[in-house]
This record gives structure tokens, sequence and C-alpha cells, in this order.
């Protein structure tokens, strides 16, 4: 069985606060909390959104911070990422795109697929050709080995009318493509801050909380002029992976209040 930690979108800065939201404090929270309960997990997954600006003073401070992890980190790009920098100050693994952050890792019971699908300057996210064969090349190589896909940008509705403008514009395409494949057995989205499960073409899918601020329910309505994240406590993922047996335990590893201006 494979036991892997899941966290996205912490949005570090170096300094001051994200929307009344401390990052500095809700990631410490959140690595202590890995190191004390999950210290056996094989490695802790991060997808996307690694800062908020795109700084190499932030990114700077971001990789101390994480080198407190006890398990191997997994960064991943998101839209607020800059590839350059990030490539610089954060581990990347070595089986993976020149010119993309989007890799492989291989498990004994599995294949991880971390994605790229920044698109820059757009809050929204593509997937293009260049990575789509990639991905079909993996896919192929995989034959029968179970994979499961770590992504920033929704590839499909998830029913939110504001985070539904910002997913990824060539979604259909992409779902298509997985489709094609027996061996992708499970999707795992970052960017909307929101928990939210599902399936599309008749694939599972799961998306994470965000470690530093929470999206507000679609219902009462708001829109980006409106938008103040919800008093909601950030989470973890827990993964326990084997056989094509995938089961996510969202785990909350501080209060709402912790790291907030009120």
């Amino acid at each position: 069985m494979l036991k892997a930690v899941w966290m996205s979108d912490p949005h570090f800065v170096n300094d001051g606060d994200v929307l009344g939201h401390d990052p500095r404090l809700r990631l410490q929270a959140a690595i202590d909390h890995i190191n004390q309960h999950h210290s056996d997990a094989k490695f802790c997954i991060i997808s996307g959104d690694m800062v908020n600006r795109g700084t190499r003073t932030d990114y700077d401070a971001l990789r101390k911070i994480l080198d407190g992890l006890v398990v191997p980190f997994l960064p991943m790009v998101g839209n607020h990422d800059d590839r350059q920098i990030f490539r610089k100050t954060l581990p990347v693994p070595e089986f993976g795109m020149a010119d993309f952050i989007q890799y492989s890792v291989e498990t004994p019971n599995g294949l991880i697929l971390c994605l790229d699908t920044q698109k820059p300057g757009s809050d929204a996210g593509t997937f293009c050709s260049t990575r789509l064969t990639w991905l079909r090349s993996a896919l192929e190589n995989a034959r029968d080995t179970p994979v499961y896909i770590f992504m920033h940008h929704p590839p499909m509705l998830l029913c939110l009318p504001m985070q539904d403008t910002e997913n990824m514009e060539n979604g259909e395409a992409f779902l298509g493509l997985l489709a094609e494949y027996d061996c992708v057995k499970h999707l795992f989205i970052g960017h909307v801050h929101r928990p939210i499960t599902g399936t599309v073409k008749g694939i599972p899918f799961a998306t994470m909380r965000s470690v530093l601020y929470q999206a507000p329910a679609p219902l009462p309505e708001w829109d980006w002029d409106s938008f103040a994240p919800a008093k909601e406590p950030p989470n973890l993922g827990i993964l326990n992976i084997g056989n094509a047996f995938v089961n996510l335990q969202f785990v909350q590893f501080c209060k709402y209040e912790h790291g907030t201006n009120g």
C-alpha cells in the first residue's frame, strides 16, 4: 500500500498575509502535522500555486520551510508560479519534461503523473500539444500499471460558477485522451480551494482545499468583486493507494483561527 500526503495551494509569501491569512503559519502547521502523524508517508505532493507572487525571495523562503518535512515533497506548478524560478529553487524530479514542470514518479503501487497545466499570464489553465504528447506516451508505456494523475487546473466543470471560468481551456480534449486508457484510475486536482469528488468520463476525481484559505461555496452567490475567503479550516489529503484501490481522507490540521486576522 502506498501512503502519500496531498496538499495544495500554499500561496506562500515571505512577508505579510494573503487575504487575511498568514501562509507561513498555515504551512508550518501543515508540516508539523505531517511530521507528527504521517512520517510514514512515501512523499507529499503539493499540487500547485506554491507561491502567491512568483518572486525568488518567496521561493527561497518556501524552500527553507518545506525542507522541514521529514518526507520528500513533490512540488507542482500552478497559475501563480514562475516556472524558471520554480525549477531553480525547488526539487523537480529528473524524469520529466525540459520546458514544463511535468514529470512521473514510479511506485510499486502505480505510476504518479504530476502535470503542468499553467498558461502564463492567465489564471486559467491549458494543456498544449507538447504536453499532451508526453502524457500519451506515459499512458502508452504504463500499459496495465495503474496511473494516478495530479494537476492544478480542473479539466471539467465543477458546478462552481466563478471558479469554472478558470478551468483548463482544452479540458474536453484532455479528458478524451484519458478516456482511451483503462490504466487511468484517479485524478487529483487543486486550484479551486474547495473539496469536491465525482466522476468524469468514468474516471473518479477529487479536488482539495487550500492549506492557506478557502473559496466560499457557490451559494449564497458571489463574484470576484465581492470575494472573501470562507471561514473554513484548511485540509490535507491522506492517500492510501494499492491495487487500484484509492482511499482519500480530508484531514484538518489546524483551527480556522490559526494564522488569520479574525
